[in-house]
Formats: structure tokens, C-alpha cells, sequence
């Protein structure tokens, strides 16, 4: 094995270890029953990577692991159902943290590069989140009305 693969499997499992902690502290999920949805996520987001390195063009990891996971979610896909129940054992807003923080270290490491930016860049940035925020509180307000929940 490679160091870069064992680094990438080393920090996906660090991840999955984040996710496990913030999961039970946060949701009450106990770790051993979150587990097998640990490794579930874990292995479909390295073979989403493995799939990337292997097939040419430039197409983002995320876009193979999400294609993955969509598949093996597939009723026709053999076990899906398990694997759903699996992957239901672990709240989504525990998955952000580590990715979140792996995100500040990554901005917090080029910094320099950020700053070289400079202000118009921030206004943009700004103008982009602010955008993504009004577009979805929009549409989630017209998803609601249309089903009556508001």
C-alpha cells in the first residue's frame, strides 16, 4: 500500500472516529450501533476516490461517491435496504464537523494565498453564500406552501 493511500484511509477512519463521537454525543447513537454506517460511509467514499483516480477526465471525487451511494441505495440493489438502515444510524449534522474542520485547516494552511485574494474576493464570496442561503430559504418556502405545511 502506497503512503498516500494509507494517509487517505488513515484520515478517513480519524473521520469516521469524529463522526462516531459526534454522533453519540450530539444524538445518542451509541458507537457500536453506528458502526457498520461508519464503515459503509467510509468504504463508499474511498472507492468514490479509487473510482477517480482510475477513470480519466477531471470529474470531482464527490460526484463518484455520490453516484455510488446512489446505486447501492437502489431498491433493485441487493441489500439496500440494510444498508440504508445502516447508514440511518448516523445523523447527517455529525458527518459536517470533521468535514468542516478539514475545510478550515485547508483554508487555514493557504492563508496567504486567501489574503492575496483580497477584498473583492470577499464581496463575491459573501454575495455567493448569501445568494445559496435566500435560493434555498425560496424554494424550501415554495416546497412548503405547495404541500401545506405552511
Amino acid at each position: 500500500m502506497t503512503r498516500h493511500v494509507r494517509d487517505m484511509v488513515l484520515a478517513f477512519v480519524v473521520a469516521g472516529l469524529v463522526i462516531a463521537v459526534g454522533n453519540w454525543v450530539g444524538y445518542e447513537t451509541v458507537p457500536t450501533e453506528a458502526l457498520p454506517g461508519l464503515l459503509l460511509v467510509i468504504g463508499i467514499s474511498l472507492a468514490g476516490v479509487g473510482v477517480q483516480k482510475v477513470l480519466p477526465g477531471n470529474i470531482p471525487t464527490v460526484l463518484y461517491v455520490a453516484v455510488i451511494a446512489i446505486v447501492l441505495s437502489l431498491p433493485v440493489t441487493p441489500g439496500s435496504t440494510q444498508m440504508i438502515a445502516w447508514a440511518d444510524a448516523i445523523d447527517v449534522q455529525a458527518i459536517t464537523t470533521p468535514l468542516l474542520a478539514y475545510v478550515a485547516i485547508g483554508v487555514g494552511s493557504s492563508l496567504a494565498d486567501f489574503a492575496k485574494l483580497g477584498w473583492k474576493s470577499v464581496i463575491v464570496g459573501s454575495g455567493v453564500f448569501l445568494g445559496t442561503f435566500l435560493g434555498s430559504a425560496l424554494i424550501a418556502e415554495v416546497v412548503l406552501r405547495l404541500q401545506g405545511v405552511v
